[in-house]
């Protein structure tokens, strides 16, 4: 029956970067608008919704567009700033002072009137971007920090430009599951103009268009403000003191692939990072970061032994072991760590729902070397030992993967 899934493209982030305020900033684990759109459809208006794993805050903007009241949790900071600007309600005057604003950054780069900001300390910086584009966003930063305040509504939209600006003129490849890179090897020809001789005629660059995209869609408000939180959602009981109707949201995935990675070139130039070993911290707080030290760390992690997880796990995580190279045990840790953060969430976030409340975990199942990992199967026996009801998986797309890889909807009651 799912061989008869396709991999649609509507449903996964692709289908966001023309949807206003959902195209603002392309992150791949995020998932569709539509997924969350077809869950509200059917329900009545007036909801509560929580989002335990925020990421682009995907869940609450698409809830607060219905009508309905939403809150998102999430542990990285940076996603809490960019969620917070994202489901903000902008007035008229802050869109006003953004555009004013962005003109005279956009004069002052090309002048040159200003001291450009220090190089982001990101590895290998050559490798995302070119001489001539890391000079012009050095140059931008700079004049961003020196014409705006920091922690205002109007420096938030200049910053989200600005990082649009970031991947936009970086060397990164979209044609993974994660960002890869464009082969740099190959220089431009010479008689190819710079980016410095590309400029519109009226002076405006990259900065300025992007700016043009962020205000034009900021202008559409939402009914409702959302909320974003900065939490871990394996204790969603210590700072969510609302109870909610229903819960929509998508959380990593145990398949390796770390927000961090795409996360990194926003972070380094906004200094939410400064140094690359913050990165691997900050994955080591997060459910299924395997970033840097994270990694490391898995070799020494064990068990709490207060995990109610399904029996055949272990069978599962001794195949993954016998079944690879010298990395199978790091990889059998990951798993189970992972499945271990996931029980300590379903715990806890009981506590923050209603009764007869619904909850929708869109996630996807892994491959380690020749063991499936059943996500969905074992997300369905967690929320039955965690005390939901009527919890099934069913099956929403062909992932773009390997040909057994799928993504469910995994859903069930509270009561």
């Amino acid at each position: 029956m799912r061989r008869q899934h396709k991999q649609r493209a509507d449903l996964t982030f692709k289908h966001n970067k023309n949807n206003g305020r959902h195209g603002w900033l392309r992150l791949t684990p995020a998932y569709s608008i539509k997924i969350v759109h077809q869950i509200l459809q059917d329900l009545s208006a007036d909801l509560s919704v929580l989002d335990p794993f925020s990421g682009t805050a995907t869940t609450t903007l698409c809830a607060v567009e219905r009508g309905h009241k939403a809150l998102s949790v999430e542990i990285n900071p940076f996603l809490v700033w960019f969620g917070k600007a994202k489901v903000r309600q902008y007035c008229l005057h802050a869109l006003e002072s953004a555009k004013r604003i962005g003109q005279t950054i956009e004069r002052t780069v090309q002048a040159r009137q200003v001291e450009p900001a220090p190089t982001p300390p990101i590895a290998n910086v050559e490798r995302w971007w070119d001489a001539d584009h890391l000079d012009y966003l050095r140059l931008t930063r700079a004049a961003i920090e020196a014409q705006s305040d920091k922690e205002t509504p109007v420096r938030d939209l200049l910053d989200i430009a600005f990082c649009r600006s970031v991947i936009g003129l970086s060397n990164a490849a979209f044609n993974h599951q994660s960002v890869s890179f464009k082969d740099t090897g190959r220089r431009k020809p010479s008689s190819q103009l710079s980016l410095w001789d590309c400029q519109e005629p009226d002076g405006d660059g990259r900065f300025a268009r992007d700016l043009d995209f962020i205000l034009e869609t900021a202008r559409k408000n939402p009914p409702h403000s959302g909320r974003v939180v900065f939490g871990d959602s394996r204790n969603i009981a210590g700072f969510v003191e609302d109870q909610y109707d229903i819960l929509i949201t998508s959380p990593p995935y145990p398949n390796r692939m770390s927000y961090i990675r795409e996360l990194r070139p926003y972070m380094y130039w906004l200094r939410y990072l400064t140094e690359a070993r913050q990165a691997g911290e900050l994955d080591w707080e997060a459910i299924g970061g395997t970033w840097g030290i994270a990694t490391s760390r898995l070799s020494d992690w064990r068990p709490d032994g207060r995990s109610l997880l399904p029996s055949y796990l272990e069978d599962l995580l001794d195949s993954v072991v016998t079944g690879g190279p010298k990395s199978g045990q790091l990889l059998a840790n990951y798993i189970h760590k992972y499945f271990e953060d996931m029980w300590h969430h379903f715990q806890s976030i009981t506590r923050a729902l209603r009764s007869g409340a619904e909850v929708h975990y869109i996630v996807g199942n892994s491959k380690f070397y020749d063991v499936l990992i059943p996500v969905e199967r074992i997300y369905v026996d967690m929320l039955g030992a965690a005390g939901f009801k009527h919890a099934k998986a069913q099956t929403i797309r062909k992932r773009n993967s390997k040909k057994e890889l799928f993504e469910f909807d995994v859903s069930a009651i509270y009561e």
